[in-house]
């Protein structure tokens, strides 16, 4: 199905394996280019993983990116990828250069980890193969950990159904003046083809739920095949993690989704889930470190901006326990989730989360995240109405979180979420069944790209969620993104929405904007005045960014 780390390293050592896997690595000559029958790099370029000295590049040569077996129309062999980093778009002043080799193993996928750049600062990169040069990606290093360092944007996402509708949005966020991209999962969907798309039609071998490796690779080759998904991320580098779709629904550790039947079968949902962890690290700008190992892929890091943000990424689906009370959809009264032994984190990577509260020396603390973490309760009356497949069926964790967050002083933890389609800001409390439990915490949810369709500004659940939840301040439906801005004093938010997705060609605006304040847990709406400082809206041209330190 996919290497394991252990039989990459079989191939003779650390080198060996860094070749496989289309790391930077030095090789007795170069692999032969093969006479391209279309554009090799039509699914694009990406960076990723920043920190003060390098990143990761990223490419899969691919001239047939939709050939149903999933290769690309690529040939057995390996093939040597140069990479080339400059000061300059025109790159005149080159700063770096070295070569990848892209193998059959891997889609012919590069990851190469650049090192010994400056800190703080813009770079653009490109790829060679043969005769033929990719598009031309922008990336950027990180302020050194502790580095006075004034201010940071970035802008979050998640679900980006391919079939449910155009990626309009990503078209608007290539355009923004940003530092980062965070994605926080359903990067891809495993089920087949719902017709979102008006005037759009799809292959047969495209319409099946992918449930294998060529069945994953075709989706991630569907998506990065988007001209506006792959303009954001030439124009930024990403921080990436997944959620349930880039598997199955709703699946949970070692336990499958809804999927078919066959695929819940222990041994065949492993099979499975080793197939698609190794096409998200094919597609996305991933280190080594994340190279998976069978069914497992260790997606839980640390990336930290200066002395101003340390974002957190976590991973709410391989360590967790099976949703309580059925498959994690809405249930009443289920007293299964307040359980002391549920997790929807894992003991050891609770351990190492709330270790990192005390260790950071960052001004805000910023959990990436896939699922709710705030209580959603759907039902205005006496019972509490909850999914449990967000933290709602993992109370234990829930609190173990937010009350070490409030034992340690953590001044300005701020969560950031994907999953639900809609747009929320909301308190965290230390304990959501005492309402006069502290606020810990505020959580922003982002909406969706794509999936769920249009979507609408309010919706019968949104004033169902409203009614019952006090500590809900803001809810949308619509499509789009949110964007961040934040310094030593406060965070900036603001919901990006585009009024529809089924056709493209859509405008955006800001739907909404929050503010929290340094020292001071939860959300505020912004009032006029705050707008000043914050990022130009569309039709607004952001100034080129600055090649020097910050």
């Amino acid at each position: 199905m996919g290497l394991s780390r252990r039989q990459l390293l079989r191939f003779g050592g650390a080198g060996s394996a860094a070749v496989l896997v289309g790391a930077a690595a030095a090789s007795s000559g170069p692999f032969r280019v093969p006479r391209w029958s279309d554009d090799p790099f039509g699914l694009g370029v990406a960076s990723g993983e920043p920190t003060a000295d390098g990143v990761v590049l990223w490419t899969r040569l691919a001239p047939d990116p939709f050939a149903p077996d999933g290769l690309g129309g690529m040939p057995l062999r390996p093939v040597t990828v140069e990479y080339e980093v400059a000061h300059d778009e025109n790159f005149r002043q080159v700063v770096t250069r070295g070569t990848a080799v892209a193998t059959r193993e891997l889609a012919h996928s590069v990851h190469p980890e650049v090192t010994g750049l400056a800190p703080d600062r813009w770079y653009f990169y490109r790829f060679r193969a043969g005769s033929v040069l990719s598009p031309v990606g922008r990336t950027r290093t990180a302020p050194p950990p502790g580095q006075p360092t004034a201010r940071m944007r970035f802008a979050f996402a998640s679900c980006q159904s391919w079939s449910s509708g155009y990626y309009t949005a990503y078209q608007h966020m290539s355009d923004e003046d940003l530092d980062l991209v965070v994605h926080l999962g359903d990067y891809i969907y495993e089920r087949g083809w719902n017709r979102g798309r008006t005037g759009m039609s799809m292959e047969p071998h495209l319409q099946a739920e992918a449930v294998d490796l060529a069945g994953y690779r075709l989706r991630y080759a569907q998506a990065k095949a988007d001209e506006p998904l792959r303009a954001a991320h030439a124009a930024f580098p990403w921080l990436v993690t997944m959620d349930d779709h880039e598997i199955d629904n709703n699946w949970a550790g070692e336990a499958p989704g809804l999927g078919f039947d066959i695929y819940r079968i222990p041994a065949v949902f492993r099979r499975r889930k080793a197939a698609a962890f190794q096409a998200m690290y094919e597609h996305q700008p991933l280190r080594i470190a994340q190279l998976p190992a069978g069914p497992s892929m260790h997606l839980h890091r640390r990336y930290g901006f200066g002395d101003l943000a340390q974002i957190t990424m976590l991973d709410t689906r391989q360590y967790r326990d099976k949703q309580a009370c059925g498959d994690g959809n809405t249930v009443i009264d289920c007293t299964d989730r307040f359980a002391a032994d549920r997790t929807i984190l894992g003991a050891r990577q609770r351990d190492w989360l709330i270790d990192g509260f005390t260790d950071s020396p960052a001004r805000w603390q910023i959990l990436g995240n896939q699922v709710s973490m705030g209580q959603s309760d759907q039902d205005a009356g006496p019972v509490t109405a909850v999914g449990t497949d967000s933290w709602d069926g993992y109370v234990a964790d829930r609190n173990a979180v937010l009350g070490a967050a409030a034992d340690r002083n953590v001044a300005n933890l701020v969560v950031i979420t994907g999953d639900r389609h809609q747009n929320h800001a909301a308190d965290l409390r230390r304990d959501f069944a005492d309402p006069q439990s502290p606020v810990v915490a505020s959580e922003f949810i982002g909406t969706s790209i794509s999936s769920g369709g249009d979507g609408a500004d309010m919706t019968e659940s949104g004033r169902n969620l409203l009614a019952a939840n006090p500590d809900l301040k803001f809810f949308n439906s619509q499509r789009g993104y949110v964007r961040v801005e934040l310094d030593h004093s406060v965070w900036r938010n603001d919901f990006r929405v585009v009024p529809y997705i089924r056709r493209p060609g859509a405008p955006i605006h800001t739907r909404a904007s929050f503010v929290v304040q340094d020292g001071v847990p939860g959300v505020t709406q912004a009032s006029e005045s705050d707008s000043s400082s914050r990022l130009p809206d569309p039709g607004v041209t952001a100034s080129p960014p600055d090649n020097g330190p910050r």
